[in-house]
């Protein structure tokens, strides 16, 4: 290949990086794997080139990317059948100014990477999955999709169809008003902070669930906390014990919270409010998902 040539890939390529990443982490709800993904793909990019020059670069590499994205995701699914504790996705952030502070940092953070939506993406199989990320969020042509998830576009038109349909049995909100969010969490801060059992009650939801990940290396639940009264008096049990503290931030584009130590990041929460309460808080200890931070 010729130094000219690499180089116009390069050019077509690095434009493309910010959706190709942002498909892979969509998929695969991890800042690494979706990393070592679009890196897999540029070397694939270059190899088929030689071979037959490609004149879409990003649409190529967009199916390339979700193939690749799509047999990590098969997997990882039987190593997350063994994980310790739950499994939550690996969180991206941002300070409120608007800088990254994942190293991740071509994501564009809108609601197509929304943690509360990641959760959920959880309970489809990985072809679901993909074929839902790829079509409903990513707006692709079914016979596109096809082409990333190794099946017909009928098929793969039913499997974002099955999705779907398990996404609105979950009953998640994805869409809340930013000022209402952070009013709400700002609410439950001010509560926690200060020791307010009512309070914080008052700022949950009646179907609240907490899940920490805690990767089975730092100590957390292994099981969700249901129920405002017990998530509360969770919260005020870490709050009562926490030497450090907690740093406002952006979760995937929402406020969350990062809670700093002595040693320096602890753990990060994410909050999703359903109407005026919090209905998930989902807390990330483990290190190996919070190293990117």
């Amino acid at each position: 290949m010729s130094v000219s040539r690499q180089a116009e890939l390069a050019h077509a390529y690095d434009a493309a990086r910010p959706r190709l990443t942002r498909v892979a982490y969509a998929i695969l709800g991890s800042c690494a794997d979706a990393e070592d993904v679009v890196a897999d793909t540029w070397l694939k990019l270059v190899q088929t080139d030689e071979r037959e020059p490609i004149r879409d670069v990003a649409g190529w590499a967009t199916v390339a990317t979700a193939r690749g994205a799509l047999d990590l995701l098969r997997s990882a699914r039987v190593r997350r059948e063994a994980y310790v504790g739950p499994w939550l996705p690996e969180p991206m952030l941002t300070t409120h100014d608007g800088d990254l502070i994942d190293p991740a940092d071509r994501v564009t953070l809108d609601d197509s990477v929304r943690y509360a939506l990641l959760v959920v993406l959880e309970r489809l199989s990985p072809a679901e999955r993909t074929a839902w990320v790829l079509h409903d969020l990513f707006e692709m042509p079914f016979d596109e999709v096809a082409a990333a998830v190794g099946r017909t576009p009928a098929a793969v038109r039913q499997l974002a169809s099955r999705a779907r349909a398990h996404l609105a049995e979950a009953g998640q909100r994805f869409e809340v008003d930013p000022g209402r969010h952070d009013e709400v969490v700002g609410a439950f801060m001010v509560a926690a902070a200060g020791g307010d059992l009512a309070s914080l009650v008052g700022t949950l939801d009646a179907d609240v669930v907490l899940t920490s990940d805690g990767g089975g290396v730092i100590s957390a639940a292994r099981r969700p906390v249901l129920g405002p009264d017990r998530v509360a008096r969770f919260i005020l049990g870490i709050a009562a014990k926490h030497e450090g503290y907690v740093l406002p931030v952006q979760v995937n584009g929402a406020t969350g919270l990062a809670l700093m130590n002595g040693d320096g990041l602890h753990s990060v929460v994410s909050l999703t409010v359903r109407g005026d309460r919090i209905s998930r808080i989902d807390m990330v200890l483990a290190p190996d998902k919070l190293r990117y931070v």
